[in-house]
């Protein structure tokens, strides 16, 4: 069980890759951290850099979690191996949005979710992304729409457990589910608080709409 501590960290520091930093310095020289949210995912990216980035830096994302729960399935024995996946894709998620290279700040996390789900079992992608893009650009709110995948691939693993019972499918994924859920939600505090306030910014059809009948302004922030 020991293994599973350099495990999770090593998951960890990959998670830590601030690629949102690194792809919109390249690509604009400047520093996402100045625009929109502050932090460094896909969404924000976009925002200081362009689709192209912002594009990258949401692939970038998604596969370094991917990277992190397929080192750990390589490396751990089958005994531990669920377990250690699981943390691994945490751990991941952890990396990003508290990361070691940018004094503990990051994303909101719903790029490396998505990642690891796909790394517990490749299909997720299939449910969990359109959910998370549909939700994008039906409600038009980015940190819903972050939420819903952990939520989706809680469901999902759940679904496949205990109703399915499909022989790749373990209860240490639901747990994977349900912490995700809990570190996205904590990361994405204050984008709550502006929803509740009607502040938070409208992105995808409601954001063009809200143009075209001439709104003043449309509030702040997603991930």
């Amino acid at each position: 069980m020991l293994i599973l501590i350099p495990a999770t960290l090593a998951a960890y520091l990959i998670g830590s890759i601030p690629f949102g930093f690194v792809v919109v310095k390249a690509f604009s020289g400047k520093d996402v951290r100045d625009f929109g949210s502050g932090r460094t995912g896909g969404t924000n990216a976009m925002r200081a850099a362009g689709f192209g980035p912002g594009l990258l830096t949401a692939m970038l994302d998604l596969f370094k979690a991917s990277a992190a729960v397929w080192l750990a399935q390589g490396v751990l024995s089958e005994e531990v191996r669920p377990l250690g996946m699981a943390l691994a894709g945490l751990g991941a998620i952890l990396g990003h949005n508290y990361s070691v290279f940018l004094k503990f700040k990051g994303g909101a996390g719903g790029a490396p979710c998505v990642g690891a789900a796909l790394a517990l079992w490749p299909w997720s992608v299939l449910v969990v992304l359109p959910v998370g893009v549909g939700v994008l650009y039906g409600l038009g709110y980015a940190s819903v729409a972050t939420l819903s995948v952990s939520v989706t691939a809680t469901a999902l693993f759940a679904y496949r457990t205990y109703v399915l019972h499909a022989p790749d499918a373990h209860p240490e994924f639901i747990l994977y589910g349900l912490g995700a859920f809990l570190l996205l939600a904590w990361s994405l505090r204050p984008n709550f608080q502006r929803l509740l306030r009607g502040e938070e910014r409208l992105v995808g059809w409601r954001a063009k709409r809200l143009k075209q009948v001439g709104a003043a302004d449309v509030p702040r922030s997603g991930e």
